[in-house]
């Protein structure tokens, strides 16, 4: 993170040769700003290779190895070939929208990272709304997809744009609710704060349903198996984006990888203590090495699913959300703020002063931990009796025509 010391410092060294103080912030702002964009940019040319070597090692095959070493050089490839492609703009398509659509997919992803506390001196902006600020932005997802599948006059793109605002829409509500709990847990929704509050205990301790809530959540956001109805490529034929074709294309492409790889560093910044680690009150920059493991973990989780899970209906999808999740993350809600109250009554919370200590921690972590625990066996005990009454209302459905038609025969 040397580029980003220097940029700290790049302002008062301006000021000192004689620039104008406004000018050298604005250059010092612009520069970062441009650093801050250009790292998503960059990891997705790495994250295409991993995920194709990925899924191929799980197909039982070898994956891009010609082009470069180890096939490293397979993104680039295929992003210049992309590039040679003819742009075709489909007759009756309203072209200010259909161009602007994948401008906006490239952009949200990007403006996502403006919030990202790589480490403890390094963040791009940290915003004491922080948690607000990335449900604004993730919310354009929506728009963008409903834009795309409008403006191109295609009746699969619409359908995929369709499916894609009842999915997002539907998640985003215990996405929310279990971002709560990281709010409630640090006392604050800027990024930076709740990353410095896990010093002590990642918060996936504390309270590991609201982590998980929260993963599966974005994963459907994201439009990935097994969440994939708005691309649904054996149903209609490409989502969305079926009319787009050359850079446009691209752009939903990577803006896709980019999302997946986005949505790993927030699950490791709220859930996993973003960049703390050994040795990083000493060495800073520690931190970003840190927060990428973290993130790689759980990108790597990502891919396994997707990989290793079939696409459900679309209403297992609705009802695994409305029936099941956003349900849970509001008992969670209730039960996370009656374990912190009785933490604070029985005087296990550890004081400001040691709030960084692992030892100072556990008595509160325990509680929080069985508490999580306990609600997770009363869901498990409900989905499986939930389960067996509808089995066995099936049953009974399926051999009721069987019995009337025996009576019909006896007669």
């Amino acid at each position: 993170m040397e580029c980003m010391d220097l940029i700290n410092t790049l302002a008062p060294c301006l000021v000192q040769v004689g620039w104008n103080a406004d000018i050298a912030n604005l250059v010092s702002l612009l520069l970062g700003v441009v650093l801050v964009a250009t790292l998503p940019l960059i990891t997705v040319i790495f994250l295409i290779w991993v995920e194709r070597k990925f899924a191929a090692r799980i197909q039982d095959r070898i994956g891009p190895n010609r082009v470069g070493p180890f096939g490293l050089l397979q993104s680039v490839a295929d992003a210049l070939k992309m590039l040679s492609k003819e742009d075709i703009t489909p007759s009756g398509a309203d072209r200010f929208l259909y161009n602007l659509a994948p401008i906006i997919t490239f952009a949200t992803i990007v403006l996502l990272w403006a919030i990202v506390p790589f480490t403890p001196l390094h963040v791009g902006a940290d915003l004491s709304i922080g948690i607000l600020y990335f449900v604004a932005v993730g919310s354009i997802a929506a728009v963008k997809i409903m834009v795309a599948g409008w403006s191109s006059n295609n009746k699969y793109a619409l359908l995929g744009a369709f499916r894609s605002i009842a999915l997002i829409v539907s998640y985003e509500v215990p996405m929310i609710l279990a971002l709560l709990l990281p709010v409630l847990l640090s006392g604050s929704m800027s990024m930076q704060d709740i990353t410095l509050a896990q010093g002590g205990m990642w918060f996936v301790f504390m309270s590991p349903l609201a982590a998980i809530i929260f993963f599966i959540a974005n994963l459907a956001e994201t439009g990935r198996a097994p969440f994939d109805l708005l691309e649904a490529e054996s149903e209609l034929i490409a989502g969305y984006n079926i009319e787009y074709s050359g850079f446009k294309f691209g752009m939903f492409m990577a803006g896709e990888f980019m999302h997946v790889f986005t949505v790993a560093v927030l699950t490791a910044v709220l859930f996993l203590g973003g960049w703390w680690g050994p040795g990083v009150e000493q060495i800073p920059a520690l931190g970003f090495v840190y927060l990428g493991l973290k993130a790689s973990v759980v990108y790597l989780f990502m891919l396994l699913i997707r990989n290793t899970v079939p696409r459900f209906r679309v209403d297992q999808v609705m009802n695994i959300n409305w029936k099941f999740m956003v349900p849970v993350s509001i008992v969670l809600i209730l039960v996370q703020t009656f374990l912190m109250r009785l933490v604070d009554a029985l005087g296990l919370s550890p004081s400001p002063e040691m709030a960084g200590d692992f030892v100072a921690n556990i008595p509160q972590t325990l509680v929080f931990l069985l508490g999580n625990l306990l609600l997770g066996l009363v869901i498990v005990n409900v989905v499986r009796n939930r389960g067996r009454q509808q089995r066995e209302a099936e049953a009974g459905a399926g051999d009721t025509p069987q019995i009337e038609a025996a009576h019909g025969v006896g007669d």
